[in-house]
């Protein structure tokens, strides 16, 4: 079935693409941007993820329309920061009129105007916020109505007089026939005229993202949307039963975990190669080092070569010089052998006619020697003839 629309084109450009985050209060125009002819899904049942940090605030899913698809797609509810200290959200809603049911946006305001009386849940009960308040600069969390962590979010309060039950047969998302029946009170008429806030950057990004997933248009997940909610925009995503995390977002999470482990490992691999790269380097320096040090050692064992070869050079001319000195002195001292076995003979050849006529001299006194001792001999015998004859 063809729907007939209508576009407001300075809507569009003020919170489509085109969306900023308000820096100083502005005046955002409140009316119907889209009109189609029929109603959108009911809202489906999910669980509150944790609040990320202190100063977050709970922006509920919703069901936006793409008008190329002719079809209806969920935006996911997400933690958002305000643009504003002391802001609250408004939520987008569908409401029926002229037979046509028309999309009302959301705005942030100081106040929390007019949302159709559709019950969002988690504070959003159909009229004003239950789910925290703002205190000076600092938002505090109603732990009965919303999901925190106290490890992590500590400004926190317990109110219970609000908490009403989600879980209803059927949980209309829009206002009119079939659906929820509710017209705005007199707080929420002030609050409607009061200056208010576009969406953030965040926000557009975050319901463009939703519009370009498939998963998330009711003609394929048939009102049951693959991601129903987010702990914040870009952050992890829950099942649309809304009691546990949705397989998708685990499979996601543990291959983020996966991705992670791989990247630790890459990493801590990467670290290894680059040790072991390191350790190759200051291998192969000490390689170098061990090289240049026996090069070294090497030129020494050379130069102890070439010292101990000019050493034994000088040595062996050295002992050469001596054995020649030697043979010239033994040559010499010959000569002078010589010399003096010549002197000799010539001393012996001088010496022989006076040894001659010494022993002549001697031959001639040893002659007349005997002759005497004769001569005695024969004296003494003729004296004793004599005395023996007397």
């Amino acid at each position: 079935m063809r729907t007939i629309k209508s576009i407001s084109i300075i809507f569009l450009l003020t919170f489509g693409l085109f969306a900023q985050p308000s820096t100083v209060e502005a005046r955002v125009t409140v009316g119907i941007s889209i009109r189609v002819r029929h109603a959108p899904p009911a809202l489906p049942y999910y669980d509150q993820p944790y609040c990320p940090a202190d100063g977050y605030l709970w922006v509920p899913g919703y069901w936006g329309y793409d008008n190329e698809y002719e079809d209806y797609y969920w935006v996911p509810g997400a933690w958002v920061r305000p643009p504003h200290r002391g802001y609250l959200w408004t939520p987008c809603y569908w409401g029926f009129s002229g037979g046509y049911y028309g999309f009302h946006n959301g705005y942030w305001g100081r106040n929390v105007g007019y949302y159709g009386g559709v019950n969002y849940g988690y504070g959003y009960n159909g009229s004003g916020y239950y789910g925290g308040r703002w205190r000076g600069n600092y938002f505090q969390y109603n732990t009965a109505v919303v999901n925190v962590n106290r490890n992590v979010v500590h400004n926190v309060y317990v109110d219970r007089r609000y908490v009403r039950s989600n879980r209803a047969p059927n949980r209309p998302s829009y206002n009119g026939p079939g659906g929820v029946r509710s017209q705005p009170n007199a707080r929420e008429r002030v609050a409607m005229r009061q200056t208010h806030a576009r969406p953030t950057y965040e926000q557009a990004n975050h319901q463009q993202a939703a519009s370009k997933n498939r998963n998330q248009f009711s003609s394929v997940n048939k009102g049951r949307p693959a991601i129903s909610s987010v702990n914040k925009v870009g952050g992890r995503s829950f099942n649309a039963k809304g009691e546990q995390q949705r397989q998708q977002g685990q499979q996601q999470v543990r291959q983020q975990q996966q991705n992670r482990q791989q990247e630790q490992q890459q990493v801590r691999q990467q670290q290894q190669n680059r040790k072991q790269d390191q350790q190759q380097v200051r291998q192969q320096q000490q390689n170098r080092q061990q090289g240049q040090q026996q090069v070294r050692q090497q030129q020494q064992n050379r130069q102890q070569e070439q010292q101990q070869v000019r050493q034994q050079q000088q040595n062996n001319r050295q002992q050469e010089q001596q054995q020649v000195r030697q043979q010239q002195q033994n040559r010499q001292q010959g000569q002078q052998q010589q010399q003096q076995v010549r002197q000799q003979q010539e001393n012996r050849q001088q010496q022989a006619p006076q040894r001659q006529q010494q022993q002549q001299q001697q031959q001639q006194q040893q002659q007349q020697q005997h002759n005497n001792n004769n001569n005695n001999n024969n004296n003494n015998k003729n004296q004793d003839r004599q005395n023996r004859g007397r």
